[in-house]
């Protein structure tokens, strides 16, 4: 599904797939990694790494671990969102923005249910992209909100010059190529404004003519940024990921009481933007 705005990237949402984006295009050049991504053996997330931007959760994130407590399943790889498919609420286009809302209803790994309230809008004056998300329990039980969501960039793109740059980075920032030499992760605490805002910088890209993506998300329901790579052939991507959670197991999580029950009728906000300056 085609989605634009007077100015700005040409965005694909996936209304198969919890309305994700697929192909974002800036200058006709597609931004997201494609079949360069690594293989966990998880159908649903090979689909969703493919495009620019996937949401993990709302009931877990990161790799499969047990559900525990008597239930003898395990939470699925990114958790339950992935290949739930999105009603369209509206989608329109006025003045040169852009906006699409969608419900996305959601079956949890553990038996429970909830609720994916999806809002996408463009600003067609400053190109900015925006999303807000509100997950709401509907079962009759708890559950730990997790979220998670994936920015995925074809690193193919990149060459010597891209830098990632913010706040909560080492020296305020490094070239992409952190860590070894085909790959890396790390996970930090995201450092907010006085908006309460986190920013993240990416770039200069000189395939979309030395724009740099920058990346804002709220820090009080997605206070930690995770950015990951992988070169080990076929993979080629980078990923910029504002997190609910520290890089830990859900155990580690639950001895610290981090763990975020919702309750029933309950509903977290995250939110995030991102445009090519």
């Amino acid at each position: 599904m085609e989605f634009k705005a007077k100015s700005g990237p040409v965005l694909a949402l996936d209304p198969a797939s919890v309305l994700d984006i697929g192909a974002c295009l800036v200058h006709g050049i597609d931004l997201a990694p494609g079949r360069a991504i690594p293989d966990d053996g998880d159908p649903r997330i090979d689909h969703s790494l493919q495009g620019f931007l996937f949401t993990c959760g709302p009931d877990h994130i990161r790799h499969p671990e047990p559900i525990g407590q008597g239930h003898p399943g395990r939470y699925p790889l990114h958790g339950s969102f992935s290949s739930h498919p999105a009603e369209i609420l509206t989608s329109v286009t006025h003045s040169g923005n852009a906006q699409c809302t969608a419900l996305v209803p959601v079956q949890l790994a553990d038996g429970g249910t909830a609720r994916l309230e999806r809002s996408w809008r463009i600003d067609g004056d400053s190109g900015e992209v925006f999303l807000a998300d509100r997950v709401v329990n509907t079962g009759d039980t708890p559950f730990p909100a997790m979220l998670m969501y994936h920015m995925n960039i074809g690193a193919r793109l990149f060459d010597d010059a891209v830098r990632l740059e913010g706040a909560m980075l080492e020296g305020g920032g490094f070239p992409w190529t952190f860590g070894e030499a085909d790959g890396g992760i790390f996970c930090v605490p995201a450092m907010a404004g006085d908006d309460g805002v986190a920013e993240l910088r990416l770039g200069p890209i000189a395939a979309i003519g030395g724009l740099t993506l920058r990346v804002r998300f709220k820090t009080d329901t997605l206070p930690f940024l995770q950015v990951w790579r992988n070169q080990r052939a076929p993979a080629h991507v980078l990923g910029i990921e504002p997190v609910s959670h520290r890089w830990e197991g859900r155990a580690q999580l639950a001895e610290r009481g981090e763990l975020d029950l919702l309750a029933p009728g309950e509903g977290r906000d995250y939110a995030l933007s991102f445009a090519f300056v």
